[in-house]
């Protein structure tokens, strides 16, 4: 019997925790001979010292010490400095080494390092790769090693009903002592150790694919495991043995193979019997499918015993009895018939028939090998719109293909959940996870697809965490900058049709960039798209707005609306439109927010037509002044009927045929942007009072309705018709500029009174109408005539 060996052995320090360690400084505190191992200690007596030296001898010659006790219940302060400790003549000090007691260590590392049981099965395959790969090289110059023709593969077979799992590989086994270093000795990597003596050898410069680095990969079987049997022979020993451990158990056993049927030509074979909860791994179909998710891109062949069938047809004997009309009987004829059966059959099936093409040179592979590619490992039946395929060297060096899919998710929730399984991590070829929370890409790029593999990542021992780092802070920024450069390669292409299939699908989350990547702002921005009052039917950008700006124009001008139609006919764009300004109209629910966070582009700021202070560059300040004189006095009047509702009465530059409109602070929210947060529903009413901007309403002096009630003012401001007419044209303005009336159905009764005004005695005459209205229909009253009847033939 062997017992598991710690690479670094030491004495449990629960010892010294347990008397108070540098929590109790000043206490002398007592160290039981039985947790120390002593380490050139010549008297066989328990010694006690401080834990933090004293300026006195820190060793007591007796247990029986007069005032051990005084000084333990008490405390004893010891102080020591760097002058007072080199001036004095201490003894050397004492070491010690870790013990640990092996069944619960492994305990810990079977259930703490790994989450996910179903990576015993990647773990595994991944020291038997190691092991191939180890053959491989050394056979280079020990052509010897490869004196049995095997071929190099990996064979996983299984035993359903018994729960057993066997992983067989033709790679360079283990000697008997290798059996008692690698697996006897918990954190010893023999890969890690095979690294270390190339490095160390004229041939550190070879290629590197060995996976292996902690030493701990081989105990995950236990996992899922009770025991496990594993069964090696090297092509340096002409002996096969067998090596056997329990979980939970503190040694193991190791014995020469003698069974003829249980050899094995080279490599090794791994035996797992199941917990009972766990022999659902047993199952073909589900050893078949861990493989192709974990490890289909290793670089050997991967085998697993699966069930076959395949059709054949077969005669069958039908017996038929006839019997003829007269009643006398016949002989039972046989028919030969034919039916189509299932013959089933074990054979072994190749799984990782799909090749890491992210490793060979992207010059050589087709348009046709991508796009099949894509299909197979995110199981997809369109092509995808682009990719990208490259390599990044320097600080952090990894492979990468990256592909834009040609439509979003069916439930297109992927643009509020950061966790997707769009981006598989491999680290040399084997998987890791697809399970990130925003580590490789921002939210906002999450519908990209693709393969990430690294040979140098930060991971956990369990491969299962990607932890946070500069280097992983260096992949997402190459990773996002490869991504920005794909997609404006589909908005510069020639066919248009595929960056319009893009943002269809897409825009969304584009846009989302602007609000939450602040430093690819400039990236972003050239790969948005909208609508127009110059191109309603075709989305255009911000470079072809730019173009299309006047010599004298400063600014982008934007209104946010609901559709295109309610964009092109509000009175906002009346004066814009008579001087020929493209205006871009945000009819989705995230574009103001994202122009806003935006703020320009190409040094032209976003303006939007809808808020105040609009400056169209046309400003005459002559004319300006001369309109307040004249509408000064009516614009208080207007302020002083509609008191709070408004914050100022001002005359506007920015309409031609409205009589007026309301227009929206500088700071607060639009009308569009009010619609919006009044519609959410966890939105809170107190912010929409706070939120609310101040509304300014703005009169057209040009306008027949304005006239008139200026003249109105200057005659009678009194006027109870002049005052409703202000009522009613607020209201009005209310709703063309894009705001909720508080009360639709006072507005309703506003707007009847109106009309009845304006249609009364249009098409009748005044008498005709009070004669209908007041006088009520009285039916006239006729005798009746009473006829006598008749008898028949006409005689009374």
């Amino acid at each position: 019997m062997h017992r598991l060996s710690i690479t670094a052995r030491s004495s449990s320090v629960s010892a010294l925790l347990r008397y108070g360690g540098a929590l109790r400084r000043d206490v002398l505190a007592p160290i039981s001979s039985s947790h120390l191992t002593k380490v050139g200690e010549k008297d066989s007596q328990a010694r006690w010292f401080s834990i933090l030296g004293s300026d006195k001898s820190s060793t007591i010659e007796s247990a029986n010490h007069p005032n051990l006790r005084k000084d333990l219940f008490l405390g004893r302060r010891c102080e020591s400095t760097a002058a007072e400790s080199s001036a004095s003549s201490s003894p050397p000090a004492e070491r010690y080494e870790y013990q640990a007691e092996v069944s619960r260590l492994m305990d810990l590392i079977v259930n703490s390092l790994y989450s996910n049981k179903e990576v015993f099965l990647r773990e595994l395959i991944s020291n038997a790769s190691d092991a191939l790969d180890k053959l491989r090289f050394l056979s280079v110059t020990e052509p010897g090693l490869l004196k049995e023709e095997v071929d190099f593969d990996i064979r996983i077979q299984t035993d359903k009903d018994n729960g057993i799992i066997s992983i067989t590989d033709t790679g360079i086994g283990m000697t008997r002592q290798e059996l008692v270093d690698c697996l006897g000795t918990i954190a010893q990597s023999g890969t890690a150790k095979f690294l270390k003596a190339l490095k160390d050898s004229k041939d550190a410069g070879g290629d590197n694919n060995l996976i292996g680095q902690f030493g701990v990969g081989f105990y995950s079987a236990f996992l899922v495991s009770d025991r496990v049997v594993v069964s090696t022979k090297s092509p340096k020993s002409d002996k096969q043995y067998v090596w056997e451990g329990e979980a939970n158990a503190s040694s193991y056993t190791i014995t020469e193979e003698t069974d003829p049927e249980k050899m094995i030509p080279r490599g090794t074979r791994l035996t797992l019997y199941l917990k009972r909860d766990d022999k659902g791994f047993a199952h073909p179909e589900r050893i078949q499918k861990l493989v192709k998710n974990y490890s289909q891109f290793v670089s050997f062949p991967i085998y697993t015993w699966q069930e076959k069938g395949f059709t054949k047809e077969v005669e069958v004997d039908e017996d038929t009895d006839e019997a003829k009309k007269d009643g006398q009987d016949e002989k039972t004829e046989k028919k030969k018939k034919t039916k189509t059966v299932v013959e089933k059959y074990w054979d072994w099936e190749l799984e990782n028939e799909t090749q890491p093409i992210w490793l060979r040179n992207p010059k050589e592979v087709t348009k046709e090998e991508y796009n099949e590619f894509y299909k197979k490992t995110f199981n997809e039946y369109l092509e995808p719109l682009a990719s990208s395929h490259f390599t990044t060297e320097g600080e952090v060096e990894f492979r990468s293909i990256l592909f834009v899919p040609a439509f979003a998710p069916s439930g297109k929730d992927d643009i509020i959940n950061p966790k997707t399984k769009n981006i598989r991590l491999f680290v040399k070829r084997v998987f890791i996870s697809d399970d990130f929370d925003g580590e490789l890409f921002p939210r906002y790029l999450s519908f990209v697809k693709g393969v990430v593999d690294s040979n140098d990542l930060p991971l956990n021992v369990s491969r299962e965490i990607l932890q946070e780092s500069r280097i992983v802070r260096i992949m997402r920024k190459r990773l996002v900058r490869k991504a920005f450069d794909m997609i404006l390669g589909i908005s510069m292409s020639e066919n248009r049709e595929d960056y319009e299939k893009f943002w269809e699908n897409f825009g969304k989350h584009l846009k989302l960039g602007c609000i939450e990547d602040r430093e690819n702002h400039k990236r972003i921005a050239p790969l948005l798209r909208f609508f127009s009052s110059q191109s309603e039917e075709e989305l255009i950008g911000l470079d072809e707005y730019v173009e299309n700006m006047k010599p004298d124009q400063k600014d982008i001008y934007y209104i946010a609306s609901d559709s295109v139609t309610s964009a092109k006919n509000t009175p906002f764009l009346e004066k814009l439109a008579e001087k020929d300004l493209e205006v871009l109209f945000l009819i989705d629910p995230i574009d103001e927010v994202a122009i806003q966070n935006l703020k320009s582009y190409k040094e032209k700021n976003f303006v939007d037509i809808s808020k105040e202070d609009l400056d169209l560059g046309d400003k005459n300040e002559e004319k300006e002044k001369e309109m307040k004189q004249e509408f000064g006095q009516t614009c208080d009047w207007i302020k002083k009927r509609l008191g709070d509702k408004v914050a100022s009465v001002q005359i506007s530059n920015r309409l031609s045929s409205s009589p007026c409109v309301l227009v929206s602070g500088k700071f607060g929210w639009s009308a569009n942007m009010e619609r919006l947060m009044k519609a959410q529903s966890m939105g809170d009413a107190s912010s929409l009072e706070f939120m609310r901007s101040r509304r300014v309403f703005e009169i057209n002096p040009d306008h027949a309705i304005i006239r008139n009630l200026d003249a109105a003012y200057k005659t009678n401001p009194d006027d109870e018709d002049a005052l409703r007419a202000i009522d009613l044209l607020y209201d009005a303005a209310l709703v063309s500029s894009g705001f909720t009336p508080d009360n639709p159905a006072q507005l309703g009764g506003k707007i009847y009174e109106m009309m009845g005004m304006a249609l009364t005695g249009k098409w009748s005459t005044h008498d005709q109408f009070q004669s209908t209205v007041t006088q009520p229909h009285i039916p006239e009253t006729v005798e009746a005539e009473v006829v006598e009847p008749t008898e028949a033939g006409g005689q009374k």
